[in-house]
C-alpha cells in the first residue's frame, strides 16, 4: 500500500506542479483576452479567467457567494476522493492513477481559485463555428482522470472486491 501511496501523491503533485507553471507561463506572457494561434482553424492559446466550474458553466464575475461555493466544493471533493483512495486494496493500480489525476487537477483549480479568486483557462479548442469552452490542464486532467476512473470501474474492477474490509 506505501507504493500505491506514493504513487498517489506523485501523479497527483505532477498535475499540480504542470498546471500551476502553464497557468503562470500563459498569464505571464499573454494579454488577458488575447488569443494566440497555435494549429490555424483548430487551436488556440488564450488567457481568460473563469469564477464558475468547468467550461465557464455559472461563471458570474458579480457572484462572490458561488467562489465560495466552489472552494467548498472542491474541498469535499477531494475529501473523498482521499477517502475512496485509502479505502482500496493494493493491486488498482489503474484506478489510483484515474483518482490521482482528479485529485491533482482540483487541487490545481482549488489553488487558483484561492489564490486569484478565479481560474485560468487558456486552452482554446474549436472546429469552424464549432467551439469548445476555454480549458485548462487541470481540467483535462479532471475530465481523463473521471474517464479513466469510469472505465476501469465498469470493466476492470468491482468496487466490492477492491474496497478493504469485504
Amino acid at each position: 500500500m506505501k507504493r500505491d501511496r506514493i504513487f498517489f501523491i506523485i501523479t497527483a503533485l505532477a498535475v499540480v506542479i504542470i498546471d500551476q507553471i502553464s497557468k503562470i507561463a500563459v498569464a505571464g506572457s499573454i494579454r488577458y483576452y488575447e488569443s494566440v494561434p497555435i494549429i490555424d482553424g483548430i487551436l488556440n492559446l488564450v488567457h481568460v479567467r473563469n469564477r464558475g466550474m468547468a467550461f465557464g458553466l455559472m461563471n458570474r464575475p458579480d457572484d462572490q457567494l458561488s467562489s465560495y461555493f466552489f472552494v467548498a466544493a472542491t474541498v469535499i471533493a477531494i475529501i473523498l476522493l482521499i477517502l475512496w483512495f485509502k479505502s482500496l486494496k493494493g493491486g488498482s493500480r489503474m484506478l489510483i492513477f484515474g483518482l490521482s489525476l482528479i485529485v491533482g487537477g482540483a487541487i490545481g483549480n482549488l489553488i487558483d481559485r484561492l489564490r486569484l479568486k478565479e481560474v485560468v483557462d487558456f486552452i482554446d479548442f474549436f472546429i469552424g463555428k464549432y467551439h469548445w469552452p476555454a480549458f485548462n490542464l487541470a481540467d483535462s486532467a479532471i475530465s481523463v482522470g473521471v474517464f479513466w476512473v469510469v472505465i476501469n470501474v465498469l470493466f476492470f474492477h468491482s468496487l466490492n472486491e477492491k474496497v478493504k474490509g469485504e
